[in-house]
């Protein structure tokens, strides 16, 4: 799936041109029609390119036209690709809402220079195959600036070799495990990593819940989930709790019958499931089913609207670590949402929207800083981003390209159930 807004429309006017043109010109192609009758009887001659000898000169002189466009006063064309379908489709969903709503704003501000920023999105599905075939086409093809891009961490890490043999430079919204950025100089996040989400959840079970005993239940299959698994158990133990019972799944499996009574035979205080928001609205039903009180805490890969729908009360009384809250006292959060609001219809966005939104300002932002537009120019000032305001918060680029910002910690609670705002954790 590719949506795309803006230049068919322009490419319409050259070709109408090119047509004009060569009917004033006597075209020999035999489609116009008041070519001379004897002309169009005719086989056309045909060109290296497939076109008639005459329409090649005024097809290059479109191209020419379009080229001319992009570098003066054209749009600056970027690139996101997303699980716009499967089962994290509220993912990609989310990101692509804020990232247009940050253009839409910026375009309204006056845009790049006068230029308008012109969004080419393609669907990963959740695929990492897609989302590489997705990144080359949006770097070889579309020929964008930039990239931003993917929420799943595996898929981020498909896709970044891509950009970085490219020299095109890549912003993942929402990819915390650290392997992200070591794919190359090009390659930028504005969430926070797993070391540090690991780390804000160990110490919420530990302090927060009083946590002694924990149980971790990981998706064996998705680096997001095995990353911030061995994060939480490391930080755990080393304020004095135990991981006493370890279970694995993977994702889209629909029976954790047995892991959860094996989790339930240790008698844990907190079970840690750093998974996705499907599999984890699954297990907390089963979890409940099988007489499972122990609270569940987990982390960004719980966040998304459909999270309640599919657990219902059973995820009531949780927790887990977020880029931003809804009900955060913040400004510049409060005045995000009711724009988003306005945009989409109501819904309020979750904290994949607020990081679409904030990666595309941070582009936008080093953009004006930059030398040109050039990889390399554009890169330098993505890596110089420091004490930038954003919605999830005030985000620097570190010498590792990953973003040093705080964490939120939200309970699943109230009516209707939603995440709530619970505590703000810092970098140490």
């Amino acid at each position: 799936m590719v949506r795309s807004t803006g230049w068919l429309g322009r490419v319409g006017v050259v070709a109408a041109a090119a047509m004009a043109l060569l009917a004033a010109a006597g075209c020999d192609c035999g489609s116009c029609s008041d070519a001379p009758k004897a002309a169009s009887a005719a086989p056309a001659r045909e060109t290296g390119s497939g076109l008639p000898a005459t329409a090649a000169p005024l097809a290059a002189l479109a191209a020419g036209v379009l080229a001319a466009e992009a570098q003066d006063g054209g749009p600056v064309v970027i690139g996101h690709y997303g699980s716009m379908t499967g089962s994290q489709a509220t993912f990609g969903q989310s990101t692509s809402n804020g990232i247009r709503l940050a253009i839409k704003e910026y375009n309204a501000a006056g845009g790049f220079k006068g230029r308008k920023i012109e969004l080419k999105e393609y669907d990963t599905r959740g695929d990492a195959k897609e989302a590489s075939l997705a990144v080359t086409r949006l770097v070889k093809s579309d020929k964008v600036t930039a990239v931003l891009g993917e929420v799943a961490s595996s898929l981020s890490m498909a896709a970044a070799p891509i950009c970085q043999e490219a020299g095109v430079p890549m912003i993942s919204p929402s990819s915390t495990n650290p392997q992200v950025t070591a794919k190359g100089d090009m390659i930028f996040r504005v969430c926070f990593i797993d070391p540090f989400q690991g780390l804000v959840c160990a110490k919420f079970a530990h302090q927060n819940l009083k946590a002694k005993k924990a149980a971790v239940l990981v998706d064996q299959a998705q680096a997001y989930s095995t990353g911030l698994r061995d994060q939480f158990k490391r930080n755990f133990e080393k304020l004095g709790g135990q991981v006493v019972a370890e279970q694995s799944y993977n994702g889209g499996d629909q029976d954790f019958t047995a892991q959860l009574t094996n989790i339930r035979a240790a008698g844990v205080d907190v079970i840690f499931i750093p998974g996705y928001y499907t599999d984890v609205g699954n297990i907390a039903l089963q979890a409940r089913k099988l007489g499972v009180t122990t609270p569940l805490l987990g982390g960004d890969g719980w966040d998304s609207e459909e999270l309640p729908k599919i657990a219902g009360k059973a995820i009531q009384g949780c927790y887990y670590s977020n880029h931003y809250a809804p009900d955060q006292p913040d400004s510049r959060v409060q005045e995000f949402i009711k724009k988003y609001q306005s945009e989409f219809g109501g819904a309020t966005p979750d904290g994949l929207a607020a990081l679409g939104y904030d990666a595309a300002k941070i582009l936008f932002d080093a953009m004006a800083r930059a030398k040109s537009l050039s990889g390399k120019d554009l890169r330098d000032a993505l890596a110089g981003t420091k004490e930038f305001k954003g919605v999830t918060g005030t985000i620097s680029i570190d010498e590792k390209r990953n973003a040093k910002k705080a964490a939120v910690v939200v309970k699943m609670d109230g009516e209707p159930l939603g995440p709530k705002f619970v505590a703000t954790i810092s970098p140490e």
